[in-house]
C-alpha cells in the first residue's frame, strides 16, 4: 500500500531552523511536494520537487525553505531556516506516483513557530 508519512514537526523560535522528512512506501512518484494549512485558512502550496531534481517554490519561502529528495531512500525533505511566526501551520507532504499518475497525502505535521 501507498504511505507517506511526515515527521519533524514541532516547537521552533522565530529565526531558527527545522528540518520536515517525509517517508514514503509503495510505489515510485514522479513528483512530490510540501503544502501547508494554518488555521482559517486554505491550504496552499509550500514547494514541489521532481524527480530529476528541479524544484519550485512558493513566493513566501523563497530564499528560506529547502526542498529536496533522496530517491534511494524514498524520502523527501523541507528544510526551514529562518522561520517566522507566519510558517506556523500543519505541514502535509504530497506525492504523484509514476505508475497510474494518482496522488496520495501524508497526515500532516504541525509546525510551531513561536518564542
Amino acid at each position: 500500500q501507498v504511505q507517506l508519512v511526515e515527521s519533524g514537526g514541532g516547537l521552533v523560535q522565530p529565526g531558527g531552523s527545522l528540518r520536515l522528512s517525509c517517508a514514503v512506501s509503495g510505489s515510485i512518484f514522479s513528483i512530490m511536494g510540501w503544502y501547508r494549512q494554518a488555521p482559517g485558512k486554505q491550504r496552499e502550496l509550500v514547494a514541489v520537487i521532481f524527480r530529476g531534481g528541479s524544484t519550485d517554490y512558493a513566493d513566501s519561502v523563497k530564499g528560506r525553505f529547502t526542498i529536496s529528495r533522496d530517491n534511494a531512500k524514498n524520502t523527501v525533505y523541507l528544510q526551514m531556516n529562518s522561520a517566522k511566526p507566519e510558517d506556523t501551520a500543519v505541514y502535509y507532504c504530497k506525492a504523484r506516483s509514476i505508475v497510474g499518475g494518482y496522488e496520495y497525502w501524508g497526515q500532516g505535521t504541525q509546525v510551531t513557530v513561536s518564542s
